[in-house]
């Protein structure tokens, strides 16, 4: 179904405003009070308890009959009937039309212009408006070269109205706080390139959902799409650092020596890298101004207000103006906007070379894995597939025990597409151009949290130096057997060499043992659930622990 009919009419409305300035998307939402000014210039909102984050279990695709690319037996991979997002259009556009004010945003998602989507955002928000300013691309002077030029992205983002449950029961999930059908939907239709954006006031809604719709559309046309940071050095030598939430990919990502390509989503294709998007979205609790200066800067830095433009989503501000970053009573998961020109160090065209060293990074609660070692490409491809962390669940007796997170690709709620499609594509790109991949554990070692302790960052950043310099390539390793991995006998320039034994870190070896063999069998059994019918390579399959 073709929604341009219903569409079209609002971008040329009477209460539409087609791509206003900056400034004007700042003052209007002070003015609406959409936000408050704070004492740096930079803006502070709060959004309902629902909208704090992402809200998964409300994020449909469209099913189209005859598509067999989307693994819908993702947990990720909601499907909806095209008649239900068909619904969801003639909703949005009914309530638009009636809107006192509409912002109408073009920009682009994607660094280089053979591949960038044309985007169109409709929304009643300037806050939100702002966000998309900051956080995508303008279209470029040569747009016409995309791929993607025939036709833009539309997307229409309502972020606090509300669906009337009643209308789509039994085609959207019960709410099981409620008991009734949800009033959010965050949809999206790959072929119609049509989303909607309804009921979640969260900005992060808006900006996953354009990089889900590119980790999509973009590996047909022989384009591999990563959730990464890629940053640049001196001699054009290009790195990409993949990881969850809470491994540290934006800090060690941020480095003043190197020149930042962009922080959350990039393209690799026969081109080089390039960055999908414009600013950065950073996770702000507890955020340090003496580990994370850059990313502080940006938010903190003083500035007129009409011309600051970030957004700090869910933090505590005081009376003064003042934010309290330390404070997570609302959310642990406050955010902040800015563009990618407010960091010190970046390149301007966010595009540079294919990799010379890519970076799996994990924060293993466990404590029992490697600070470091090096993986060849099969057992890539396997990390890549898993994309392991823990995240902290809570806490008894003063132990914190760690909970198991598997995200394949590192970022599974926004790549779509059948697993083995991606890693193939890793695979072909890691042997075709030599790059040195790397897993680098940020988590703990001496035992897991609440007995061991974390890996200090000073440590991690040496590592990292020494991967990206080329220098640990030429280390000597040996083998671990349990997790299938290539473990350096020396960091070279790092005196503290035992650390990279992590049993022997451990007071009781055999607890490690104990420990270690647990973390191996839940990498064993979620890979036979998840990939175990899905055509993964051989080669592939053994490399994984507990195998």
């Amino acid at each position: 179904m073709a929604f341009d009919a219903l569409i079209t009419p609002l971008e040329g409305g009477r209460n539409a405003r087609r791509n206003p300035a900056r400034g004007t998307l700042i003052e209007d939402a002070v003015r609406r009070r959409e936000a408050i000014a704070s004492a740096y210039g930079a803006l502070a909102t709060w959004t309902p308890p629902e909208s704090t984050g992402r809200s998964p279990q409300d994020t449909v695709i469209v099913r189209h009959d005859g598509d067999g690319s989307i693994d819908w037996d993702s947990p990720n991979a909601i499907p909806i009937t095209e008649e239900t997002f068909a619904m969801l259009v003639e909703d949005a556009v009914s309530v638009l039309s009636a809107k006192e004010q509409l912002y109408v945003l073009d920009r682009a998602v994607g660094a280089d212009p053979s591949y960038a989507l044309p985007l169109r955002l409709i929304t009643p928000r300037a806050l939100h408006a702002l966000f998309a300013d900051n956080m995508f691309r303008p279209r470029p002077d040569d747009a016409r070269e995309s791929r993607f030029a025939d036709r833009p992205f539309i997307l229409l983002a309502l972020p606090y109205d509300r669906l009337d449950g009643r209308r789509y029961a039994g085609r959207l999930r019960v709410d099981p706080a409620t008991g009734e059908t949800s009033t959010m939907a965050v949809a999206m239709d790959f072929e119609n390139r049509v989303g909607v954006v309804y009921g979640s006031a969260y900005c992060g809604s808006i900006k996953k959902l354009m990089f889900t719709v590119m980790n999509h559309l973009l590996p047909p046309a022989g384009i591999l799409p990563l959730h990464c940071s890629a940053n640049e050095g001196p001699q054009g030598d290009v790195a990409l650092l993949l990881g969850l939430s809470g491994t540290g990919k934006t800090t060690l990502s941020a480095d003043p020596r190197r020149a930042l390509l962009g922080d959350d989503e990039h393209g690799w294709s026969e081109n080089g890298i390039a960055n999908f998007e414009n600013g950065c979205y950073a996770k702000l609790i507890d955020l340090d101004p003496k580990n994370e200066p850059e990313i502080h800067r940006a938010i903190m830095h003083c500035d007129e207000v009409a011309s600051h433009g970030a957004i700090v989503e869910n933090a505590m501000v005081y009376p003064d103006g003042r934010f309290d970053l330390f404070d997570d009573r609302f959310t642990p998961n406050s955010r902040g906007s800015y563009p990618l020109r407010y960091l010190s160090n970046v390149k301007p065209s966010s595009v540079g070379g294919h990799p010379r060293t890519i970076l799996f990074l994990t924060a293993d609660a466990n404590g029992v894995l490697p600070p470091v070692s090096r993986l060849d490409p099969s057992r890539a491809m396997l990390w890549f597939l898993m994309g392991y962390t823990s995240k902290l669940a809570g806490t008894e007796t003063g132990i914190v025990e760690p909970r198991t997170t598997f995200s394949r690709f590192f970022g599974e709620p926004f790549m779509p597409r059948n697993p083995g499609e991606y890693a193939r594509m890793l695979g072909q790109r890691l042997a075709e151009h030599g790059t040195d991949v790397y897993l680098i554990n940020t988590g703990w070692t001496g035992g897991p949290v609440g007995i061991g302790r974390r890996m200090d960052i000073d440590l991690t950043r040496a590592i990292v130096d020494a991967a990206l310099s080329g220098r640990l390539a030429a280390a000597d390793y040996r083998d671990d057997a349990r997790f299938h991995l290539e473990v350096p006998e020396e960091v070279p320039g790092l005196e503290v060499t035992g650390l990279l034994d992590p049993r022997g870190t451990w007071s009781d070896a055999a607890e490690y043992d104990r420990r270690a063999d647990a973390l191996a069998t839940q990498f064993a059994d979620h890979f036979a659930t998840a990939y175990g019918d899905k055509g993964i390579e051989d080669a592939v399959s053994a490399a994984c622990p507990g195998r």
